[in-house]
């Protein structure tokens, strides 16, 4: 399990990520995480919206009220060119701890 302060570090990259790709809704950036991560982490609508609130502030990301193909109206959210950036900025930010993180992790033995 994963604990809620490295959940809620990891929020913003992985939302910018999954809406370079495409624009979605809310509910398919949830299904996106679990389905990324095989099911070891697990969103919540109450933990989603605010972070895509405070991304549309920042002027990271763009939402429209749009129809779905199934006649539902939903809002779709988008990746502006300012979170294009701010997406390589957090990308580098990562690879860096990531890399500092293996090299310490990599002389320990492993615990099962």
């Amino acid at each position: 399990m994963v604990s809620k302060n490295l959940m809620a570090a990891s929020t913003k990259p992985m939302i910018l990520a999954i809406l370079a790709n495409r624009e979605i809704y809310g509910y398919q950036i949830i299904q996106s995480v679990i389905e990324i991560s095989g099911g070891t982490l697990e969103w919540s609508e109450g933990m989603l919206y605010p972070v895509l609130h405070r991304l549309e502030k920042e002027n990271f990301i763009q939402s429209q009220w749009k129809m779905s193909e199934n006649g539902r109206r939903r809002k779709y959210y988008r990746l502006t060119e300012s979170g294009k950036k701010e997406l390589e900025n957090e990308r580098k930010q990562w690879l860096s701890v990531h890399k500092v993180l293996s090299r310490l992790w990599d002389p320990l033995p492993a615990f099962d």
